[in-house]
């Protein structure tokens, strides 16, 4: 009678550990499916083999047509000493992944900050060289070299052979009617490189005149105003107004307004 008792102790005991290891990995499945639902951003290892989900021939601007409340936030003309980690720290601090619009030339100067923002699961995406419009239209070639040198300046910065970025911002954006005609000739090349481009649909006018950081965060707000997916434009340069002073109480505006973060990364397969 005791052993009868005894074994059945040891099989309730051996059904409560196994219903106790199916609660916890069910428990665990739950939070990552959490996790991946209320944040769009991820880290994979881009190069020329990476691959649109979406048509290589139009731009990624058709994002902004959707209701659903995302933000990607973008940072234009870095990275520099003066603003780039600072953002860094509030985006960690925060939790917040976003896109950086790397120039070329201040990769080469800032290996380390670029390097910084990969780690941490930024989107690194392509601005040019130079960022100076005679030399980026000069011609064709000399259009496609600056992509190029910039993504070679990016796979040394971060370590990965053969990066490609594969999504690249005008300076000035694609809408600006700034040598209109060339960038219309140079979406060819973008397709030929397997590049889209992509403007913005938000922003806060930190780079278009000194503004106090009231004044930032309402344009901010102004521009976000009855949309649904944001795109918003921010620069890393603190050249004419210090926009890390401000992005906390812009990132907390779009989070009380029901925004989730996103980058483009959603975007992009991996060829294996």
């Amino acid at each position: 009678m005791k052993r009868k008792f005894f074994t059945k102790i040891l099989i309730i005991k051996k059904k409560f550990i196994y219903i106790t290891l199916i609660l916890c990995l069910l428990i665990i499945s739950i939070i990552c499916l959490f996790a991946f639902n209320n944040s769009c951003s991820f880290a994979i290892e881009l190069n020329k083999k990476s691959f649109f989900t979406i048509d290589v021939d139009t731009s990624l601007d058709i994002i902004t047509e959707s209701n659903e409340k995302k933000a990607y936030l973008t940072f234009d003309d870095g990275p520099t000493t003066k603003a780039t980690n600072k953002i860094l720290d509030i985006l960690k601090e925060e939790d917040v992944k976003a896109t950086f619009f790397v120039v070329g030339k201040h990769v080469k100067e800032n290996p380390n900050i670029v390097k910084r923002e990969y780690d941490e699961g930024h989107y690194i995406a392509n601005h040019g060289y130079n960022h100076n419009n005679k030399l980026l239209y000069k011609n064709m070639d000399s259009f496609r070299n600056e992509i190029i040198q910039t993504d070679l300046e990016i796979s040394k910065a971060i370590g990965i052979n053969n990066y490609s970025s594969h999504i690249f911002r005008f300076p000035n954006g694609y809408m600006s009617h700034i040598y209109l005609n060339m960038k219309k000739e140079a979406l060819q090349v973008l397709s030929n490189l397997n590049y889209v481009y992509v403007d913005w649909n938000c922003l806060n006018k930190d780079s278009e005149r000194k503004f106090s950081n009231d004044q930032l965060l309402n344009n901010l707000k102004k521009s976000a105003k009855n949309k649904g997916t944001l795109i918003v434009l921010m620069h890393d340069t603190a050249d004419v107004n210090k926009t890390y002073d401000v992005l906390k109480d812009s990132i907390n505006y779009l989070k009380s307004e029901g925004y989730i973060f996103c980058t483009f990364y959603d975007f992009i397969n991996v060829e294996k």
